[in-house]
């Protein structure tokens, strides 16, 4: 008996010391990775810090790009209080959005697809359009545009003055001054800069990896690198995009004119910016109207030439390819996904 009350209060006494142990995990939670931490350049990318990368009047720090994740997830930045950033651009989708065009305040819907925001501090125009010539410029557009987020900058920074966290946070990042539509520009686009991926099969091949770039995978490299499928004149080896505006055959007579919009000339009609194909398996549907639901949509469409509309890029032509090149350019782009980057703790709430 003596001895079974002893393993008893042992028992309680694990017990407790087990409870304690819960309460601690619970009150000092894992420490969240430095934004900044080991974000070296993918590889094919100019291997240059993410620092150098920003506009010397917006250095980027990882004050600033925590401070702009936390604005990212806030829907306090739509009129409705409804929609943030993150509504349109998820994180498991490569931060783009599932459906053809996104919703809005009160479901308002554009015409546009929202592109994955992917290695973005390597950009050098941004929009389907290109009408944002840096990241600050950006940022600030889908919270007044009236069909996303409807609210005015003067609103969206009186409603993050009011919150005694957000002053303390702007003032820890911004050397002791208070919020401004200026800082909330650079704190939203720090924290952009730093959604960097540069781990996926693809990336490990290029440096010499070829353990998960299989001989299917390798077999579609060739032939999306060829003169016979000639994807990589827009999309070229490492960063997969030319940071270019070219009609690839989706637009037709009557539809979004594209660049020609913000351009006014006639030879920028239907043209759209080259998007990255990094995380490609992962931002269904595509185009810039997401009207193609697969990338087998998307590679069926390239091989008959687009749509047949004569403003077609001269580049866009039908392709003889075979069901195995088709499987072939699939098992390429699937090996473009980084689950790393999909599943990064530092770029969640």
């Amino acid at each position: 008996m003596a001895n079974l009350a002893r393993r008893s209060r042992h028992s309680r006494l694990g017990a407790a010391l087990a409870l304690l142990g819960c309460v601690a995990c619970q009150a000092q939670p894992p420490e969240r990775a430095d934004l900044l931490t080991d974000q070296a350049a993918p590889a094919g990318y100019r291997a240059v810090p993410l620092t150098k990368l920003a506009p010397v009047a917006s250095p980027l720090t990882e004050a600033r790009a925590e401070l702009g994740r936390r604005l990212f997830y806030d829907k306090r930045l739509s009129r409705t209080g409804q929609v943030a950033c993150v509504t349109c651009h998820q994180q498991t989708h490569a931060f783009s959005d599932v459906a053809p065009v996104s919703s809005g305040v009160d479901g308002r819907t554009g015409t546009r697809n929202a592109p994955a925001l992917v290695n973005l501090a390597w950009g050098s125009t941004f929009f389907w359009d290109g009408r944002s010539a840096s990241l600050e410029e950006l940022v600030t557009q889908p919270i007044e545009n009236p069909v996303e987020m409807d609210l005015s900058l003067g609103d969206a920074l009186a409603r993050i003055a009011s919150d005694s966290a957000y002053v303390s946070d702007f003032g820890a990042a911004f050397n002791g001054g208070p919020p401004s539509i200026e800082a909330m520009q650079q704190a939203l686009a720090s924290f952009l800069r730093v959604l960097v991926s540069g781990n996926s099969p693809y990336d490990r091949h290029l440096r010499g990896d070829d353990s998960d770039f299989g001989p299917a995978a390798q077999r579609g490299e060739s032939l999306f690198n060829s003169d016979r499928a000639a994807c990589s004149h827009c999309h070229p080896v490492g960063p997969l995009t030319n940071d270019g505006y070219f009609n690839n055959g989706t637009y037709v007579a009557g539809g979004d004119p594209g660049r020609q919009a913000l351009t006014g000339l006639s030879g920028d009609l239907g043209k759209f910016k080259v998007p990255t194909l990094r995380n490609v398996a992962m931002s269904a549907p595509y185009m810039h109207d997401g009207s193609l639901a697969t990338l087998s949509d998307v590679i069926e469409r390239y091989a008959r030439g687009g749509r047949g509309d004569p403003t077609t890029d001269p580049q866009i032509i039908p392709l003889s390819l075979t069901d195995e090149n088709k499987a072939d350019l699939l098992a390429f782009l699937d090996a473009l996904t980084d689950e790393r980057f999909l599943t990064d703790p530092r770029y969640q709430p």
